[in-house]
């Protein structure tokens, strides 16, 4: 039996040369949902019973997470790489950490836990790595804290490290309007909703994605959806049940990179295996199908409440597009490897509301706007939250910075291979994500097994 580290340990920070491609063409079985992979573990960790975890995506991310669930007490073991099985105490047997929790590059990691744990009768103190220790932490405090939760932050409870204290009663539910469409602000209550007193509500501007919600239903727990309000009813202990076996679908995020490859390199034809088209993340596909893409989705099934199904793509002549408003939850993590794609569409591609941008891993407006303009000169701007991209201007060989942002180094990567090619700094943070990455994109006819 292979043994798998629980340690994310530190991203290299390496340059990669990444040349022109003249197609891509494969079948190519995507890496594990990382948002399903998180809540898989958490989830899990709250039951009394044996989980087995398949397709759990090894990223730096998730790691994070799952090391965070066993310094709480849960039995965490790998078989192979991909394969885990998570024993929990129970319901309301998470215990107290000996050490601080690091929640690494894992904004995800680090929200959602702040929710469990704040519910919680015992210590625990968060540290991350010093991107993390930039992102908004307030947003997710504020209704913690009217719960009733005590936390203890940087900078007027704003940004890391985190320290929570036990509340001293349980917590309140509550309803609570939030000012940004956010899974990780949503899922934050939800989870912390499950111990509260009383019904937990969260109302959000837009809808955003749902993993939480399904998973929780999973488990017997109790949701109720209504537009774009969603509550969930404490279950007593001996409802929550976990299933035995959560099977995790491929990332539609990562899905993403192969979809645009694929459709601006020409020559190109790949098929994507067992892709998770849960329908508050296909947003890509809704857009790149209005910018003319050629996407077949083919074999659909469901497992453990996601959809997912293979996707079939080919070399298009691509248009610009506008959107905005409530498309942007559904692919917030998408709109750097979508600014990729408007560089080799006719016409002009306008991205509005995508303010979120600003409080990732790195501000990727600034981000998309600065190292873009180096692949294709004078083709992005920026003016507030809006992103407008000229596309089929001239392109250059180019030296990019990723800014140790995952998904700005594989966009990067994207455009460069239909391009004239590029060297991105700090290349390697893609190991936070999506580890076989450049081993799928050097080779064009690559297949991964």
């Amino acid at each position: 039996m292979l043994k798998f580290s629980l340690t994310a340990g530190l991203v290299k920070q390496m340059n990669r040369k990444i040349m022109p491609i003249e197609n891509f063409c494969g079948e190519i079985k995507i890496p594990g949902d990382k948002s399903v992979s998180h809540r898989g573990v958490m989830l899990a960790a709250l039951g009394d019973k044996p989980v087995r975890i398949t397709n759990f995506l090894p990223g730096a991310d998730c790691l994070s997470t799952a090391a965070a669930m066993k310094a709480a007490g849960a039995k965490v073991e790998f078989d192979g790489t991909t394969s885990l099985i998570v024993t929990g105490n129970g319901f309301n047997g998470l215990k107290e950490p000996t050490n601080v929790i690091d929640a690494g590059n894992s904004g995800t990691t680090l929200r959602l836990l702040m929710g469990l744990f704040a519910a919680q009768n015992f210590f625990v103190a968060f540290a991350g790595d010093e991107s993390l220790t930039k992102r908004p932490m307030a947003r997710v405090i504020k209704p913690l804290s009217a719960m009733g939760a005590k936390i203890f932050a940087r900078a007027n409870n704003k940004f890391l490290p985190v320290a929570i204290t036990p509340p001293g009663q349980k917590l309140r539910g509550i309803t609570y309007e939030s000012p940004v469409a956010s899974a990780q602000v949503k899922s934050a209550i939800l989870l912390a909703g499950l111990f509260a007193e009383g019904k937990t509500t969260i109302v959000e501007p837009y809808r955003s994605r749902d993993h939480t919600e399904r998973m929780l239903a999973s488990c017997g727990v109790k949701t109720e959806q209504s537009g774009n309000s969603i509550s969930v009813t404490p279950p007593v202990a001996d409802e929550f049940s976990p299933p035995d076996l959560i099977e995790v679908p491929g990332d539609i995020s990562s899905a993403a990179y192969w979809l645009v490859a694929a459709s601006i390199i020409k020559g190109s034809h790949v098929t994507l295996k067992n892709v998770g088209i849960n329908p508050t993340r296909t947003g890509i596909i809704d857009v790149l199908n209005n910018m003319g893409a050629n996407i077949n989705i083919k074999n659909r099934r469901t497992s453990g409440g996601e959809i997912m199904a293979d996707i079939e793509t080919t070399t298009a002549k691509l248009r610009g597009a506008t959107f905005g408003g409530d498309m942007i939850p559904r692919l917030i993590d998408e709109i750097p490897i979508i600014a990729a794609a408007a560089l080799f569409a006719e016409g002009e591609t306008v991205i509005k509301d995508a303010g979120e941008l600003r409080v990732k891993e790195t501000d990727r407006i600034k981000a998309i706007t600065d190292e873009f303009n180096k692949i294709s000169p004078g083709a992005v701007k920026s003016e507030g939250d809006t992103l407008i991209i000229q596309g089929n201007l001239p392109k250059a060989f180019a030296k990019v910075k990723s800014f140790g942002d995952h998904r700005m180094a594989m966009s990067l990567a994207v455009a460069a291979a239909a391009a004239k090619g590029a060297e991105i700094e700090d290349a390697d943070c893609v190991n936070i994500s999506y580890p076989e990455f450049y081993e799928t994109i050097i080779n064009e006819r690559t297949i991964i097994q």
